[in-house]
């Protein structure tokens, strides 16, 4: 015996055969749904690489940032490590009333909120000047060859140009104060004098970054649109009128970013630089909260207290970058997240 399959008298769609009449619309809406079923997969392994990519990504971040936040616990407690996290007693805020009373711990604040304050006006004003002048040149070759000179110092560690500018800042063999006795003035000791120090962090500081956010601020650049340049330019603007009227405006949500950002290191003074440039000489203007936790944790063992001083200024940050972000949305309209 001979079985023949009937013919589909309707339509067929991925081998399935569907009805006219009566169930035309849970025909149609099934058809839908099989559709929206099978886009869904087909995003799923266009994207699939793409998501297979974030996998060494997000591990080192669960593994450095979010596991070690455990470790907070030792804020809280009088942390010992033979008796590990749940065997040391528990004191609640003590630590933090005993970081309050620290005879040192304003002027460590002080010189924290000081240095970082005038790395972040120094170091956002400073790219958009040198952007606004690159932006200027018409030499393709030039404009990529400073570039390229300034932005090379970002890429070397602290540690390198640690030894470079102890060199250079010497008061006996440096060839800055070569120049200065060259010109009738007294030798100054850049790294070992208090009044001098902080200053020489932050110039360092803006010399070595500069050339990055210099990039990013050039990159903003590109987005401003020609035509406002050439309207201005009918109605008699000069180029520092376009440049107040048209460029900076252009820019202006690229400068909230970097501000909201750069507001988060609010109390983030440079641990690297200014660990490897610092002396007990000027622990009283130079002597940031990074470098104390260090001297506190790893020299003095007080991991409790330690602690407490990372998470005051983890907090501090967070907040600062949340009122920032809640700032610009409300003046400059735009926002972050």
């Amino acid at each position: 015996m001979v079985t023949t399959t009937a013919p589909c008298r309707t339509f067929l769609w991925q081998g399935a055969c569907y009805k006219r009449g009566n169930d035309a619309v849970t025909t149609a809406k099934s058809l839908q749904r099989n559709m929206a079923r099978e886009y869904r997969r087909q995003r799923r392994m266009r994207e699939l690489p793409l998501h297979l990519m974030l996998i060494p990504g997000l591990a080192l971040l669960i593994a450095f940032h979010y596991i070690p936040m455990f470790g907070i616990v030792m804020a809280f407690e009088n942390f010992k490590p033979a008796k590990g996290f749940f065997g040391s007693k528990w004191v609640g805020w003590d630590n933090f009333v005993y970081m309050a009373k620290l005879p040192n711990m304003g002027s460590v604040l002080y010189n924290t909120v000081f240095i970082a304050v005038m790395k972040i006006i120094a170091g956002m004003v400073v790219p958009i000047f040198v952007a606004l002048m690159l932006n200027e040149v018409g030499s393709k070759g030039f404009k990529r060859t400073v570039q390229t000179v300034v932005y090379f110092p970002h890429f070397l560690s602290w540690v390198i140009l640690g030894g470079v500018l102890m060199d250079v800042l010497s008061p006996s063999t440096g060839i800055v104060n070569d120049v200065i006795r060259f010109f009738g003035g007294r030798p100054v000791y850049f790294l070992g004098d208090k009044a001098w120090f902080p200053y020489t962090m932050v110039i360092t500081a803006v010399w070595k970054n500069f050339g990055y956010d210099t990039i990013v601020y050039l990159a903003a650049l590109t987005n401003v649109d020609r035509n406002l340049y050439e309207a201005a330019a009918i109605d008699g603007a000069t180029r520092l009128k376009q440049t107040w009227h048209v460029t900076l405006p252009g820019i202006l949500p690229i400068v909230t970013l970097m501000g909201v950002l750069n507001l988060g290191n609010i109390l983030n003074a440079g641990f690297d630089q200014i660990f490897n440039l610092y002396s007990p000489s000027v622990y009283s203007t130079g002597d940031i909260i990074d470098t104390f936790v260090y001297r506190l944790g790893l020299e003095q063992a007080q991991f409790s207290v330690s602690t407490a001083v990372g998470l005051f200024k983890s907090v501090v940050s967070i907040i600062m970058v949340s009122l920032a972000n809640y700032l610009a949305g409300r003046f400059a309209n735009y926002r972050v997240f």
